[in-house]
């Protein structure tokens, strides 16, 4: 039974501490909707989309209301486009996006995810038919989110599917140039990506997930900002207790929503995330906790350890609120989503190389960077292969999405609006991997992979 006092807790971090659950995202099978015939199998994806999801929108909107709990976004997820588009051509991988972009506009949902492959141990013909018509997908349609997963702790690092994805994230960033090169913020290249994430633009219906599933996403940087604010003078055993009381209660609401909107649809409920998940609106930042915790700056000496104490003690608060926890849950840092973040960059004091250290220790990597238009394919792709050794060697997952603004330098800021905020570019070393990345191949699995 909930308590007055829980009631006006609940009601002061939504008015005044932005929480709210970020996303309600159904995921859907579509093994179903295979056929030879191309127009054939995208009408059968529509129509699975379409049937599955029709009240999505409308539910989230009622338990908004019936709650008074802010509910941001209602998406969809589907089965990895690769896996149902075997000898698929590239015009109809083009034409199930489209597909997708239509079923999203028609559901009223702002994003949904599965335009994946999954290629961490090699290319097969429908995976890179898929990763061919990236950049055309997602420069033609204005919804659709796009995931590679390039490496996992069991099966290495795929180095080609590296060394295309600079490629493609170049091809994608210059097809969409004249809206900010936004293409590159729809796409994400993984290592061990999880087959539950609910959030964009990362989220696809994994093959060993159920027919349907409702996955929802927390949120709550501004709720922690001010506990630890309030706290005052403690030392840190308190505050890592104090993040964990608050991350039980923000992931019990979001236990609570789940629940609801899987009654209401008929839908199995898969998990919570319980991620902190920035936007640029001022009082919901995961850097500006940080600087609570202590930092004068988010960025500066220090900064990964607070955020190695942040992350560990919001997943403690979370799996004591809820037995189905999953997703990515911890701590997201992109940079043009944290106002935080924004400040921090524009200031001088987090850096690419910073970034990247503190993505060993929090939920995802290097997220919404956005770097000069001019930088080559092969020093992107050894970005991402520097992010993605970080995730295959500690079992973790990581991820890097990065745009190269064409058109933009260093000190310019691209400017997406709504969520995905505004993206200082940041400087690059502009030393050349290109050697090294195109060696090709495979870099092995890590000695501790072997578990069986």
């Amino acid at each position: 039974m909930l308590s007055h006092e829980n009631i006006l807790e609940t009601l002061q971090m939504i008015r005044e501490e932005c929480l709210d659950i970020r996303t309600i995202t159904m995921g859907i099978s579509l093994f179903d909707c295979q056929s030879d015939d191309e127009k054939r199998l995208a009408d059968k994806i529509y129509d699975k989309i379409m049937k599955n999801a029709r009240d999505l929108v409308k539910t989230g909107n009622e338990i908004e209301k019936m709650y008074g709990i802010p509910i941001v976004n209602k998406r969809v997820s589907v089965t990895p486009i690769a896996l149902v588009a075997g000898g698929v051509s590239p015009d109809g991988c083009v034409r199930i996006a489209k597909t997708l972009d239509r079923a999203a506009k028609d559901l009223g949902i702002n994003f949904i995810g599965g335009y994946t492959a999954l290629v961490q141990k090699g290319f097969n013909d429908s995976g890179r038919t898929l990763v061919s018509t990236i950049p055309q997908a997602l420069a033609e349609t204005e919804r659709v989110c796009s995931s590679v997963n390039v490496a996992s702790t069991k099966a290495g690092i795929n180095m080609d599917a590296v060394a295309r994805m600079g490629k493609i994230i170049k091809e994608a960033a210059f097809l969409t140039k004249d809206s900010g090169s936004i293409g590159c913020a729809k796409l994400v290249v993984f290592a061990n990506a999880p087959e539950d994430n609910p959030f964009m633009a990362g989220a696809f219906h994994g093959i060993g997930e159920p027919e349907t599933v409702i996955n929802v996403g927390v949120s709550g940087p501004g709720v922690v900002a001010s506990a630890i604010k309030k706290a005052g003078n403690c030392n840190l055993a308190e505050l890592a207790e104090l993040i964990k009381k608050t991350a039980f209660k923000i992931t019990r609401m979001g236990q609570l929503v789940a629940q609801e909107a899987s009654g209401r649809l008929g839908v199995p409920f898969g998990i919570v995330d319980l991620s902190l998940a920035p936007t640029p609106a001022v009082g919901d930042s995961v850097a500006r906790i940080l600087e609570h915790m202590g930092l004068e700056q988010c960025g500066c000496a220090g900064t990964t350890a607070c955020l190695a104490m942040l992350n560990d003690a919001v997943k403690k608060g979370g799996v004591m609120a809820s037995s189905s926890v999953g997703g990515l849950s911890g701590a997201f840092i992109p940079v043009s989503e944290d106002e935080g973040m924004i400040a921090a960059v524009r200031a001088g004091s987090l850096s690419l190389e910073k970034l990247e250290a503190m993505t060993a220790v929090c939920s995802v990597g290097l997220d919404m960077i956005a770097v000069p238009g001019d930088t080559s394919a092969e020093i992107i792709s050894g970005i991402i292969a520097d992010e993605i050794s970080i995730g295959v060697v500690n079992t973790k997952t990581t991820a890097v999405r990065i745009i190269p603004a064409y058109g933009y330098d260093v000190g310019d800021t691209l400017n997406f609006g709504g969520l995905l905020g505004e993206a200082p570019v940041m400087p690059v070393n502009t030393k050349s991997p290109s050697v090294f990345i195109n060696r090709g191949g495979h870099i092995p699995a890590p000695i501790h992979s072997l578990k069986n």
